[in-house]
């Protein structure tokens, strides 16, 4: 059941924030350790990949953007995503945007306009939707 789903703009926001995080943090680094414009286009590639794929998996389906705007990624009951979750999200939804030459991706942003879930092909994929909802608090001495 979708709880508090995120809208169009506040994800739009969020992107924009992960850009910055990651694109700045490369460009850094590749100035710090001198590299070529070949490498960087690669790190960068490899940095938003490894970016968009782990930290929602450590980070309780956080990035650094959606954090900071209050909204995370989590699986259709409300858990937390996993590897595999987000290896759809990110891997097979990427196929699907490019070999539909982004019209895939355009679709998406209307259907997050518009839907009243707000869940995008990628969300549909995967089994997700971002949403306003905290995660529950670890408690070390509940039982599992």
């Amino acid at each position: 059941m979708v709880e508090r789903p995120a809208g169009f703009w506040v994800r739009v926001g969020a992107s924009i924030l992960d850009v910055i995080v990651v694109s700045g943090t490369i460009f850094i680094l590749a100035a710090l350790f001198g590299l070529t414009q070949d490498a960087r286009e690669i790190v960068d590639g490899i940095g938003n990949l490894l970016y968009s794929l782990l930290l929602p998996v450590l980070w309780y389906g956080y990035t650094v953007g959606k954090r900071l705007l209050g909204i995370r990624i989590v699986k259709l009951d409300g858990s937390n995503v996993g590897f595999g979750t987000m290896l759809l999200r990110v891997i097979v939804a990427g196929f699907v945007y490019a070999i539909t030459l982004m019209i895939a991706f355009i679709v998406s942003a209307f259907m997050v306009a518009f839907r009243k879930d707000k869940r995008s092909i990628h969300d549909m994929i995967a089994k997700t939707y971002v949403t306003y909802e905290k995660p529950a608090e670890a408690n070390p001495y509940q039982e599992s």
